[in-house]
């Protein structure tokens, strides 16, 4: 049988196990650090955070995960050394929520945080009508998954929270695709009526009924309200005509010039350089991962010679520091190809704008040329990391 990197920790931890707690309190450690890098490598889409400490004589291992493979692999693990251990490890999600494990969000934005608080880092956003899964709660704030399966907290005003049922209900209704970059949901057929709330670009909300120059709709948490009608499609017929080719990239693109950069954005009122390229292809009717580093994973590797002849408007081109002997290459910046033979690319730095790696374009951008370290093209690629709508999305 091969000897695998796990079975040599616990022969480490075999010869300490008897004399040296620390010893085997360390080696078990590396064990679950070992578990983590083969079940989840990646914080931000899988919780792995698991500790030890000792008393009356026993193991005391505690911590949460919402990798189950990961946790099972972990207790056959201690099993195997016959160490005496107490399990406190919480599976998210698990009886703390009741059966509330799903949320749709309630806010035209919600902001998604890297800590149950308001002052923690904005790590990325939901839009109206967003179907979420819920993993944990603390104090005001839930912590919950989003489609792209990014994992971070909430706070309890932004959401609405269902069972399964609930959940399957309002995913099955028909809705309504909100495709203008900002506007209003009204309280009645009418622009001088009050304000049931904001929406923007991608918001999503249950149809009611239609009328000549309105569409009635319903929020997660039955408000109701009136959207204009000419400022919404249809869900399934937005969805049905979707046409994903190079140019409705680049146009769906173009109508975003302008926004502002805002760090952990994904939305029309600010959003980051991946959060950008996140709204281009979700309004052309893909899920794509949220981070830069992680949207270097996806798709297919184009342009290996790293001089733009093998791109193709829509690929995504990524900026940061190349690999060295004693570094791993670091991806920090992304941006969407457009070409139009003036190697033109557009991105959101500052804001979203269009810059160009033709040194004799009036946008030439040598900083980011210099840093260029390669790209990926999304259209017509099947990967796992790049959901269709058109297919039913699981939570």
């Amino acid at each position: 049988m091969k000897i695998t990197k796990i079975f040599s920790l616990l022969i480490v931890i075999l010869l300490f196990s008897c004399s040296n707690n620390t010893k085997l309190i360390s080696g078990l450690k590396s064990v679950s650090r070992s578990i983590q890098e083969q079940y989840a490598p990646d914080k931000r889409v899988a919780i792995f955070n698991i500790n030890f400490g000792y008393s009356d004589g026993k193991i005391i291992v505690t911590g949460t995960t919402d990798t189950k493979e990961a946790y099972l692999k972990l207790l056959d693990t201690l099993k195997s050394l016959e160490i005496k251990f107490v399990n406190k490890i919480r599976v998210l999600p698990d009886t703390t929520l009741g059966n509330k494990k799903y949320a749709v969000a309630r806010n035209s934005v919600i902001n998604i945080r890297s800590a149950p608080k308001h002052s923690a880092e904005l790590g990325t956003q939901g839009l109206l009508g967003m179907s979420l899964k819920v993993l944990d709660n603390e104090g005001d704030f839930y912590r919950i998954q989003t489609p792209d399966k990014y994992i971070s907290w909430v706070d309890k005003g932004g959401i609405t929270l269902m069972n399964k049922e609930e959940l399957d209900q309002w995913d099955n209704n028909k809705k309504i695709i909100y495709t203008k970059n900002f506007g209003y949901v009204y309280a009645d057929k009418s622009t001088n009526a009050s304000i049931v709330s904001d929406i923007s670009l991608g918001g999503i909300l249950k149809l009611v009924s239609l009328h000549p120059n309105y569409v009635k709709v319903a929020y997660p948490d039955n408000r109701v309200g009136f959207i204009k009608r000419d400022e919404a499609l249809m869900y399934d017929a937005w969805l049905d005509n979707l046409n994903p080719t190079e140019s409705n990239v680049e146009k769906i693109a173009k109508t975003m010039e302008g926004f502002p950069y805002l760090w952990g954005g994904t939305s029309a009122k600010g959003m980051d350089c991946s959060g950008f390229t996140k709204m281009v292809y979700l309004m052309n009717g893909f899920i794509i991962p949220r981070d830069a580093s992680q949207q270097i994973h996806a798709g297919k590797k184009v342009d290996v010679n790293l001089n733009f002849s093998d791109l193709q408007k829509g690929d995504l081109l990524f900026f940061g520091k190349k690999a060295t002997l004693n570094k791993q290459q670091r991806v920090t910046h992304v941006g969407i190809w457009l070409g139009n033979n003036k190697q033109e690319f557009i991105h959101a730095s500052g804001n979203v704008h269009i810059s160009s790696m033709d040194a004799n374009h009036p946008l030439y951008d040598e900083y980011n040329k210099n840093r260029y370290i390669g790209s990926r093209r999304y259209l017509g690629i099947k990967d796992k990391n790049i959901i269709d709508l058109r297919d039913k999305l699981k939570l």
